[in-house]
């Protein structure tokens, strides 16, 4: 592994992290919303992690893969119940008086806001480690 790798991996896992950051955000701020162009109400979303790799040569000629990253390979859309609320003053509410809200637990998006917070925080110390280590490396050599 070169000293950029560490850099390109670090940058990766920091990217797909704001991204579920973002995601997690867009939920929350929908939790209430009852009507989307779509029709129904708004559906949670979360974001799906692969790993990224990369083709790299053994020194007997045999070719094998490392791990370069991470990479968000999907955003999925929640299918679930809607959690049915009793108003019967709501626009979108049905015959019954029942309206549909979206199925976003706040504790659970809280959660994963914060599981989401530390990885990118561990990703950035990471980098600055690295950077580190690139800068002791350059002194070594003056």
């Amino acid at each position: 592994m070169g000293l950029f790798d560490s850099f390109s991996i670090s940058a990766s896992g920091l990217s797909a992290e704001r991204l579920r950051l973002d995601i997690i955000a867009n939920n929350l701020a929908n939790m209430n919303t009852t009507r989307t162009p779509g029709g129904g109400p708004y559906k949670r979303r979360g974001a799906v992690f692969a790993e990224r790799l990369r083709l790299a040569q053994e020194s007997g000629g045999k070719q094998l893969y490392q791990g370069a990253g991470v990479k968000v390979q999907t955003i999925t859309e929640y299918s679930g119940p809607p959690r049915m609320v009793h108003d019967p003053a709501h626009p979108d509410a049905d015959a019954s008086g029942l309206v549909a809200y979206p199925n976003i637990n706040l504790t659970n998006e809280m959660a994963d806001m914060i599981s989401a917070t530390r990885a990118y925080e561990a990703n950035a110390t990471v980098l600055d480690a690295a950077k580190g280590m690139a800068l002791k490396a350059l002194e070594i050599g003056r």
